[in-house]
């Protein structure tokens, strides 16, 4: 391991007012924060309203959400990306941002955590390998659902049976420092060029 933490973006995919992302994210903050070689910063996309038009020429407020948002993507290293499923696929909103940004993804490791009812997010996550394959991304296998999230997390926000997540998170998360070192440094060797 580089004596450098790899810089890991978790991006909390949904902004419903009624989302359960939020606790999962900072139950799966915890899980990574334990991992002595990740520096984590956690990008609610509920903080940065983007428009569904991307354009060249956005306006003012617009620009500036932008802006903000492209350079916390752009300071990860690799990335986790928090989704639920809604009508077998991913959130809008998460869309938006993937599609507002593209150099910011390129090159670098993505792992997912997934939330839903019976399929626990899946379908999300098979379709979002898809689109950040056009971003030039790398997408782990291994990753961390929750089927019937609401029902599995108890009223403190923590999963009542938490062996399995935590172990699940652990393996995902240590393919992605690995996935994460080995990008970092073939980045710095040779830059990559989509």
């Amino acid at each position: 391991m580089s004596e450098e933490r790899l810089r890991v973006a978790l991006v909390i995919g949904s902004t419903r007012a009624t989302r359960f992302g939020p606790t999962i994210a900072k139950w799966f903050a915890e899980e990574a924060r334990q991992n002595d070689d990740i520096e984590l910063d956690v990008v609610d996309l509920a903080d940065y309203p983007l428009p569904v038009a991307v354009t060249e020429a956005p306006g003012p407020a617009d620009a500036a959400t932008a802006a903000a948002l492209s350079a916390r993507l752009e300071r990860a290293e690799a990335f986790v990306v928090l989704t639920p499923e809604y009508n077998h696929s991913f959130p809008a909103p998460l869309k938006v941002a993937i599609d507002w940004n593209y150099t910011q993804w390129q090159a670098k490791p993505i792992g997912f955590v997934s939330y839903g009812g019976l399929a626990g997010g899946l379908r999300a996550v098979e379709q979002l390998r898809q689109v950040y394959a056009e971003m030039h991304a790398v997408t782990l296998r291994d990753t961390v659902s929750f089927h019937g999230a609401r029902a599995t997390f108890d009223a403190d926000g923590s999963p009542k049976e938490p062996e399995g997540c935590a172990a699940a998170a652990k393996t995902m998360l240590d393919q992605l420092v690995w996935w994460g070192v080995g990008l970092r440094e073939a980045r710095a060797r040779r830059p990559y060029r989509a």
